[in-house]
């Protein structure tokens, strides 16, 4: 879908809204009267933080080509750049032997393998070649030469699982954003011989907190600041100080300038202390956007933030529900994303579990909603995916459905193996969607208005909770079996 905007006298700018990615500008075009041509005025450029009219396209302002974060941009919106493979096939498996490795959560120890939510890898380009960067449940972050499926770095080792997605610092400094289960959110630089760890946040380094020190969110770098909620529950900016030192290599002196509680004593009094923040924080304007697990969205104005200014929350609605999905921003400012289903209570019911809010009326904010709360566990864990006019949405029951983005109705709905824990991929008019019996599949799209027929599958052989990443021909996704697969025509 392209929507066509006046940016002056005589031209107009055609911005793509299907999740396509792609450039495309046109102009008003010839003419034949030997007029002089009209001075066109064009629009000055954006001074917040992140243009709205950057959603659906690459990190705002990045120096780096690359899916650089979970779900490419701060919008959380940008699925990758094509072409998408017409026959695939699996081209490498990595590494030799399963990641696997046992963790400990409340007292309960389990043998995790793979990648799961959300588990999408970065891909970017580096002086000449293509790197695909994950952590994953080895409790490691894995450098992979893309063309080749080998390590570029060795592993570096965490002291637990990676649930979450790295982020690539976007201004073309080697450094690498990640968090673990093991209560560390890191910077690491890689421009060396091995991966360096230059700091780290503890998820004690702040107070109050509740619930866990995990940190699953993918952090957002913009402008020397690096936003991230942790499941401490709280929400961290962090100014970066990113520079070089003496002896010519990447550095960091980050200092914690501002942190906030993902909750209010409302928020206690009617969900309780489980209220951590596992979703990747959005931003759009000055506001940033994030969920948690008590079912609390917030947006936080952080206009004044460079100037030494305090941010103030400017945004509140609860879902009534667990709020793991992150938020995802149009160029309207609008705010999509999903709950789950597992408190039962009437909120939850009143809201839904796949939603669209307004944030510009906050005091009624819901546009529309629909639910998914036909069983004891249901509901929305993944993020959503916009193509054009269609906002699919994946569920914990197995449903994937297609909304109208504007109304909220539903256009049509495929049943696949549940879990569907990984977020729907949009990339030139097809979705990618993994399932739990291990199938990626590929839909056309291009078509909003009708059920999209399925191109092609390819069967990885285990649960594909983790997210896809598409990058110039190449999809690259990990699954529950040990393994990240490069999948593609050659």
């Amino acid at each position: 879908m392209l929507v066509v905007a006046a940016v002056g006298a005589g031209a107009y700018a055609l911005t793509r809204t299907d999740g396509d990615n792609s450039a495309d500008v046109a102009s008003a075009g010839s003419t034949t009267s030997t007029s002089p041509a009209t001075t066109t005025t064009t629009k000055p450029p954006y001074t917040g933080w992140v243009d709205p009219a950057s959603a659906f396209q690459p990190y705002y302002k990045a120096t780096v080509p690359g899916l650089l974060t979970f779900r490419g941009n701060p919008t959380r919106n940008y699925y990758g750049q094509g072409p998408m493979p017409a026959a695939p096939h699996v081209v490498w498996k990595y590494p030799g032997e399963q990641m696997c490795r046992l963790s400990e959560d409340r007292g309960e120890t389990t043998r995790w393998c793979g990648n799961g939510w959300t588990g999408q890898p970065a891909v970017f380009e580096r002086e000449g070649r293509t790197w695909v960067v994950f952590g994953a449940y080895d409790g490691a972050v894995h450098f992979v030469d893309a063309a080749t499926g080998q390590d570029i770095l060795a592993p570096f080792p965490t002291g637990d699982i990676i649930k979450g997605s790295v982020t690539i610092d976007p201004d073309g400094f080697p450094l690498v954003y990640t968090g673990s289960r093991d209560g560390y959110y890191r910077v690491l630089a890689i421009d060396r011989p091995q991966a360096t760890e230059l700091w780290k946040l503890s998820a004690k380094d702040v107070s109050p907190t509740k619930w866990n020190d995990d940190w699953d969110g993918s952090g957002l770098v913009l402008d020397d600041y690096l936003f991230e909620g942790g499941e401490n529950s709280q929400f961290h900016i962090v100014k970066l100080n990113r520079g070089k030192g003496t002896d010519g290599l990447v550095s960091v002196a980050p200092q914690l300038v501002f942190n906030t509680p993902g909750w209010d004593d409302e928020l206690i009094a009617n969900a309780g202390q489980e209220v951590s923040i596992e979703n990747s924080v959005a931003i759009s304007g000055n506001t940033v956007y994030f969920g948690n697990s008590g079912g609390l969205v917030q947006g936080w104005d952080v206009t004044s933030l460079a100037s030494g200014g305090v941010p103030t929350r400017v945004f509140r609605f609860w879902t009534g529900d667990d709020t793991d999905a992150s938020i995802v921003v149009d160029e309207a400012g609008m705010l999509y994303g999903g709950s789950e289903w597992e408190r039962h209570n009437a909120q939850g019911a009143a809201v839904g579990q796949m939603w669209k809010l307004n944030p510009a009326v906050p005091d009624a904010p819901q546009v529309y909603s629909q639910r998914d709360d036909g069983a004891a566990k249901a509901g929305v864990f993944s993020t959503p995916g916009i193509g054009g006019d269609l906002a699919i949405y994946t569920t914990y029951t197995g449903r994937a459905v297609g909304l109208d983005r504007n109304t909220g109705a539903i256009r049509w709905e495929k049943k696949l193996t549940a879990p569907l824990m990984g977020s729907p991929v949009i990339v030139d008019g097809v979705w990618l969607q993994g399932d739990c019996d291990g199938v990626l599949h590929a839909y056309d799209v291009k078509n909003t208005a009708i059920d999209p027929p399925e191109l092609w599958q390819v069967p990885l052989g285990q649960c594909i909770e983790a997210t896809p990443a598409v990058w110039k021909g190449r999809i690259y996704v990990g699954t529950r079996g040990g393994f990240e697969f490069a999948i593609g025509d050659a």
